[in-house]
């Protein structure tokens, strides 16, 4: 559901009650105006920086001629579409201009792995235009919280799944009687309207009262004000939120599955191999859970969780 640019709504018939799923970041709002902490400036472990800085870069044998790689590998920079404005997955710091968080660190991350060193140039994209700006070649990959449908995998491939969301829950900062889904029963829940989170809440923790909000913000708010006990939403987005404003936190795991996957060029299929391999190499080798660490991480507790199996989402 999620895509880092705008949190986009997977439409439900006209007949269900919808409710709260996003599929993008940048609609990330709140009562609070404060921007979260840098990516990798909390916790133990190595720092953004120090994890991009040791990352790996392949060897000439990977960058067959000809391929997409050896076009990024000779132009020297990675051209990626993603979003700025994502916290904690893809964050623009408006004082240094940096991009931080987990998507831009495995973007800069890919780039040096291709180039040897991190050039990236970032181009925004949207839910419209994703597919088209990898068709036409404008972009070499698209790394922006994007989820992985097989109607998706008709117009680019998918590298991945590199990280699985799905619907989380947010509660107040010192609320400790909410930790997992089925303790919303007999809870007053809020989501937004037009997405799929309501059908999520109801088949979870059927019990629970679904209270409806148009936007996150009126979520996050009525969670604040005590009006709703919890808010679901795709994890990814209530991340931000509480990285935004530490009245709320993100409790338990994810309850229901979104795969989010690397799209690239379905002309260039060399490409995906190379980041599936890509991938493989920086999970086991630990630089994909020093980086959730260095993200993520400073948000959730605990250790890092284990990634998706590459080829595992139904699209990839």
């Amino acid at each position: 559901m999620t895509t880092v640019e705008t949190k986009r709504r997977r439409a439900l018939p006209a007949a269900l009650l919808a409710a709260a799923v996003a599929t993008g970041l940048t609609g990330c709002g709140g009562s609070s105006d404060k921007l979260p902490p840098a990516a990798g400036s909390s916790g133990s472990g190595e720092t953004y920086q120090q994890v991009v800085d040791g990352a790996p870069v392949a060897p000439d044998s990977a960058i067959p001629a000809g391929s997409l790689m050896a076009k990024i590998k000779s132009r020297g920079t990675l051209n990626v579409g993603g979003t700025d404005a994502a916290a904690l997955f893809s964050l623009k710091d408006p004082v240094t201009g940096k991009v931080t968080g987990f998507d831009a660190g495995l973007t800069d991350m890919l780039a040096k792995y291709i180039i040897g060193q991190p050039h990236v140039n970032r181009v925004q994209v949207d839910v419209t235009t994703r597919e088209a700006l990898l068709q036409n070649g404008t972009v070499d990959a698209v790394l922006a919280t994007y989820t992985i449908t097989p109607a998706r995998a008709k117009k680019v491939a998918f590298a991945g799944p590199y990280y699985s969301s799905g619907d989380a829950i947010l509660v107040k900062a010192s609320d400790n009687t909410i930790t997992k889904v089925t303790d919303l029963n007999g809870k007053s829940v809020c989501t937004e309207s037009n997405s799929t989170a309501a059908n999520d809440i109801k088949q979870f923790a059927p019990s629970a009262k679904v209270v409806l909000f148009q936007t996150n913000a009126e979520c996050q708010q009525a969670v604040e004000q005590g009006r709703a006990d919890a808010y679901v939403l795709d994890q990814a987005l209530l991340l931000g939120d509480a990285a935004r404003d530490k009245n709320v936190k993100v409790v338990g795991q994810p309850f229901t599955t979104e795969p989010y996957g690397i799209g690239v060029p379905l002309a260039a299929p060399e490409m995906k191999t190379f980041v599936n391999d890509w991938l493989k190499l920086i999970e086991s080798d630990g630089t994909w859970a020093k980086l959730w660490k260095a993200t993520i991480g400073t948000e959730l507790s605990g250790d890092a969780p284990t990634p998706p199996a590459i080829g595992s989402a139904d699209g990839s």
